[in-house]
């Protein structure tokens, strides 16, 4: 039975089975066959029924991908185009899907597991699925040509800055620097683009942090897992069909206050919250940190100042929060090659404008570290 027989099986098998539900079991499987007229062969019965199995369980073809070591995204951009991502840029693979009937069907399932709808009336949805991984999906025709599905695969274990550093991602003099920011308890953004790397230092930095102290994480998905003592996290909800129900992530970085946190962590600050966390920073909470996406570390007043003005803060107040709440930013980048690497470690500076500027405090390249200008700024700091 070649290829095309096996799917014209398998859609046939489906509907029949889907209007007698049951287990799915070789027996049942092989009676369907014969009712439909087709062929009850060992080999037939076994392909079909691995194809349906495949429907039904895990991320179904993507599954072997997801499970992957090192796999750290999985896009599939319509049925005959997918793409892994092992830490070293993105790779196309030998899978492909029959239709783009299949991969709307595995998204549906994907979203109707982490409690969302996934539909024509709703084509997009963005969920966490109980093994921790990401789904965002794009149902077609909205994704023009084809269903894209896009994957993150959680760590499957919790790095240490040791391991960065043997990874290439953190050269020995950052990896001395971090901990140094991390024991001075400063308040601290990581800063960078889309798969930069930056949860991942986070995660790797709170995990350095004295286990007496109790971290309380707010994320609109969770991903964070630092391997720490005493964690509590939060997790925003969106609202359900009926639009009620939202619980956001600037409501739970207020609740996160009154939860006696020795550190508050926001997993990235990208909507409202950003006010009620440089409020909590200005009044006592030290070391608090989070990320934040922006190209580079002198990006990244401007991308706060944007999110404080849509929440209603003026931008003088935004800046002079900003200056008052954060000591440094550290930035990443991704390499044409792949590689994530630390690349900056930047000081907040007012001007004579009351407005923010990044100033250089150390900057790296390679296994080689270089003083900037602000370098004195973040000793002191330090020390204080």
């Amino acid at each position: 039975m070649g290829p095309g027989d096996v799917r014209d099986a398998v859609e046939s098998v489906r509907l029949r089975l889907s209007r007698e539900p049951g287990e799915l079991t070789p027996a049942r499987v092989a009676m369907a066959l014969r009712q439909e007229g087709r062929p009850v062969g060992d080999a037939t019965v076994l392909a079909v029924l691995d194809a349906l199995r495949g429907e039904v369980v895990g991320a179904g073809l993507l599954e072997p991908l997801v499970t992957a070591p090192g796999v750290t995204d999985v896009l599939v951009n319509g049925p005959h185009h997918v793409y892994v991502d092992r830490g070293d840029g993105l790779e196309r693979v030998d899978v492909a899907f029959a239709d783009d009937d299949a991969v709307r069907r595995l998204a549906q399932r994907l979203a109707a597991a982490g409690g969302r709808r996934l539909d024509d009336a709703t084509p997009f949805v963005d969920v966490r699925l109980r093994d921790g991984t990401r789904l965002h999906a794009v149902l077609a025709p909205v994704a023009r040509r084809g269903t894209c599905l896009s994957l993150r695969v959680p760590s499957r274990r919790s790095f240490g800055i040791d391991d960065l550093v043997a990874s290439g991602s953190v050269p020995q003099s950052g990896a001395r620097l971090l901990r140094d920011l991390v024991k001075a308890r400063l308040a601290f953004l990581v800063s960078g683009g889309t798969g930069s790397g930056k949860t991942t230092l986070l995660a790797t930095l709170l995990g350095l942090v004295d286990p007496a102290e109790r971290l309380v994480l707010v994320e609109d998905s969770a991903e964070l897992d630092p391997d720490h003592a005493h964690v509590v996290t939060l997790e925003a909800r969106p609202p359900n069909v009926e639009s009620a129900g939202e619980v956001s992530v600037r409501d739970l970085v207020r609740q996160a206050l009154r939860m006696r946190p020795d550190r508050l962590v926001v997993g990235e600050v990208r909507g409202a919250e950003v006010t009620d966390l440089l409020a909590a920073l200005n009044t006592g909470h030290e070391g608090g940190c989070g990320t934040v996406h922006a190209n580079s570390a002198a990006d990244v007043p401007a991308r706060i100042e944007a999110l404080a003005l849509a929440a209603g803060l003026p931008r003088a107040a935004a800046h002079s929060q900003f200056a008052a709440a954060l000591d440094c930013v550290i930035h990443l980048d991704r390499g044409r090659d792949g590689q994530r690497r630390l690349r900056e470690v930047a000081v907040p500076l007012r001007g004579d404008d009351g407005l923010v500027s990044m100033q250089t405090a150390v900057v790296f390249e390679g296994s080689r570290s270089r003083a900037g200008p602000a370098a004195d700024v973040l000793g002191v700091r330090l020390e204080r």
